[in-house]
Order: structure tokens, then sequence, then C-alpha cells
């Protein structure tokens, strides 16, 4: 016998296939609420063509999945039909055909292999929530998608399928993660893809802490899970894509940038879309991480983020505090929407360093001593400062007083952003010489 489970999680998927379009109303019509039971106890367990033979147990088992399946297909054929109000129903019988497989898992029925039946309807159940959630709130479905890009739409408190659905598919990380089975014999193999999708519900949900819960567990279990090279790259990329977003909301943007740098070197180059959405993230963290920005050739293939991030960035290079703000009030819905404005509004830092470093380039240099090569101009006069911010923020008739320009340097040089430091009674900065003077830009 053959033990595909990705070849036998396509009979209970509620999606047609492409060369089968009507395979799901064939299956529905083949039997009746009366005896769908015994139709398919008798097609799974005696009919004479059945390769496999299962024990009673597991039989039964079975049987209870696809008698719940065939209700599902149900629902979903008559919300197909138009019928109204049905998503919730849906949900309903496809929690059903979940809650059987988890029984049988849990009396210890399934064998591992057949773990990819988990994964089709955990994530048809995540679905048919959101639908359900959607319906109740506009009395209407709307189209929905199942990829990370619908994972930053959460509206918590009016989410209750979808909550229900997060305890359910919780309940599938708990049969993986519990399993002792030995481990090429192990539902284990399901953590991280089970995992990644607890991930997008929480964040849908906004519930992001949730997700440490998770990862606190999986780290109290790696000694006996498998290495984390021997997963489906896929379910690897995703997990380090939400670790990085998880670590990046709590501002720890060095092991963000980490996990983040990861994905994208694991993500697939034709995965566009994927590729994009870490780059959303990996942008803010380079900035605050290396003060470097995108380049040009790096953002081409992304319209959007061409979109978002190039004016931000050409502000932030030029030293032009006013087209940053400008910037960032442009592009405040998306930022708000993917959780990074409050990082990129940081980026103002590096903003200000940049024009506080053309002040120290037009200084020029000293006057040389006997043949020494010429050094950079190390004290600049504090009102210097005042006018490039003057000019900096298109505000050439508003007057800064020096201590309001002294507490901005200060707090450049108390982030590491300038080296030096200030003399008020001489009202200059006097800024470290030997290239030292803005770390990071060589001057």
């Amino acid at each position: 016998m053959n033990c595909s489970g990705p070849l036998l999680a396509t009979t209970i998927t509620p999606i047609a296939p492409l060369d089968d379009p009507n395979r799901l109303i064939r299956f529905f019509e083949s039997s009746s609420s009366f005896t769908v039971s015994t139709d398919v106890r008798s097609h799974l367990l005696t009919h004479p063509n059945t390769e496999v033979r299962f024990a009673k147990s597991e039989g039964n088992a079975w049987v209870d999945v696809y008698v719940a399946y065939w209700k599902a297909t149900g629902g979903i054929l008559a919300v197909d039909d138009g019928a109204k109000g049905g998503w919730s129903k849906v949900y309903e019988s496809w929690k059903e055909v979940t809650n059987a497989l988890i029984r049988g898992y849990s009396n210890s029925e399934f064998e591992a292999w057949t773990v990819p039946c988990l994964y089709v309807t955990a994530r048809y159940l995540r679905s048919f929530a959101i639908r359900a959630d959607e319906e109740q709130k506009v009395g209407n479905g709307v189209s929905f998608g199942i990829g990370i890009q619908d994972d930053m739409a959460g509206d918590h408190g009016k989410n209750r399928k979808l909550e229900d659905a997060a305890r359910i598919i919780n309940r599938i990380f708990t049969l993986c993660i519990s399993d002792r089975a030995p481990l090429e014999s192990s539902r284990k193999w399901g953590l991280y893809y089970t995992t990644n999708l607890l991930f997008k519900t929480y964040f849908k949900l906004n519930s992001i802490g949730l997700s440490k819960n998770i990862i606190r567990a999986l780290q109290a279990s790696r000694v006996d899970m498998p290495p984390m090279e021997s997963f489906p790259k896929s379910h690897i990329v995703t997990f380090k894509y939400y670790v990085g977003i998880i670590l990046f909301l709590e501002e720890d943007y060095v092991q963000a940038e980490a996990y983040l740098t990861d994905a994208w070197n694991m993500c697939h180059r034709g995965a566009q879309r994927n590729r994009e959405l870490i780059l959303t993230y990996l942008i803010p963290c380079h900035l605050l991480t290396t003060h470097t920005l995108p380049s040009a050739h790096l953002l081409n293939p992304y319209p959007r983020l061409q979109r978002i991030f190039g004016d931000l960035g050409q502000s932030v290079k030029r030293g032009d505090l006013a087209g940053f703000d400008e910037a960032l009030a442009n592009g405040e819905d998306e930022f708000v929407k993917r959780r990074i404005y409050l990082t990129l509004e940081r980026g103002r830092d590096i903003a200000l360093r940049n024009l506080f470093r053309k002040v120290y380039l037009v200084g020029g240099f000293e006057e040389p001593k006997d043949d020494a090569p010429p050094l950079r101009r190390t004290r600049v006069p504090v009102a210097e400062f005042g006018a490039a911010l003057r000019l900096g923020n298109k505000a050439l008739d508003q007057r800064l007083e020096n201590d309001e320009v002294e507490c901005l340097l200060a707090n450049m040089i108390y982030k590491n952003l300038i080296k030096g430091y200030i003399s008020r009674e001489r009202g200059i900065v006097v800024l470290s010489k030997g290239g030292a003077a803005f770390p990071g830009t060589g001057v």
C-alpha cells in the first residue's frame, strides 16, 4: 500500500480539483442523510475492491471522519448555490470533521503518515471561521486568503468563530508536540505547519502575545524534535518570518533582523509576494540596526515597497526632515496596518544624523600644520546646526533657541549617532577626529 499523506489529504479537501470540478457534487449525491454512515462504512471497510484493511477501531474512526466530511460537503455546496447565512453552518460542520480527526489521533487510531489530513482540516477551519465572522459583520460573505497577507487585519472581539478555531488548532498543536512515538513515525513532523497556522490566526485576532506561548513550548521540546533543517523549507521560512515579526514588535531588532534575513535567504525566488512581506519588516530593521536603506535595485521588483519606502528612504539619505515627515504621513495607513509606523518614525533620527553630517562636511578642513594631512573641522558652532534644522524642516522663518538645538544634539550623541561633546560656554560642538564623528558613515 502506498502510504501517501498528501494524497490521502486530497480526499477530504473541501475544494474540488481543477481537473474534476464536479467531484464534491458527485460525492454528496452518492448518499443521503439516512444512509451516509452505512454507505461510507460499506465503501471504506467491506467493499470487495477496497485494498486497505483496517483494524475495527481505526476503521470506525475513519468512517466518522468521512461521514462528517459528507455533511460538511452539503453545506459547502449550499453556500455555492447562493444560500445565505451558510458560512456559520459550514464552519460548524467542518469543525466536526476536524474533531473527528483529532479523536482518531488522540485514541492512537491514526498513524503519523496521515498528519497532512490535519493540515487540510485546520487550514480550512481557519478559512471558514474568517468567512463566518465576516458574514456576521457585514451580512454577506467576502473573499478571503489563507496566505500571510491577511494576517494583519484583525478585529478583536468580533471574531468568535476564529477564536474558536484558534482553540481547536491549538489542540492539534498539542497532539503533535506531545507525541512520544519514535521520530520516524511521530506527529512532531506536523509541528511547524501547525505553529505557522496558529501564528496566522493569533495575528488575525490581534492576540500576538499568545504566539510567545507557542514559541516557549517549542523551545522546551526542542531536544525531542527533529532538527529544524529536516522540515520542509516552506514551513521553516514561514516560521522564521513570524518569529521575526514577533521579535520586531518586541523591539528586539537585532534578533528580528537575524530571523527575517534567514527567511529572506531561504524563501523561493519565485515567491514574490512572500519576499515582499519579509522585506516589509526587514527594511525597517536594517534602518535601525545598520542605518542603511534598500537600494533601488532591491526594490525594483516590488512596486508596493517602492511606493511606501521610496520617498521615505530618499528623505533619510538627503537629511530632508520635512520630506520624511510628509512621506511618513502619506504612508501612515499602510505603516499602521503592518505595525511598522513607530519603528519607521525612529528613522527620523537617521535623517537628522545625515542632515548634521552635511553641516560637518560643508565645514571643510582646518588649516594643516606643517606637512600633516588635512583634517576636517571638528569644532562646529551650534548655530550652524540650528540653521541646518531650519532648512531641513523647510521652516526658514522659524527661530530655534540654542537650547533646543543642543537638546537634539545631546540626544544624537546619547544614541551614538554622533561622536563628540557640546561645549555650552563656547557655543560649539566638538566632534571626534579621524573619521569617527558620525559612526558608520566614514566621516
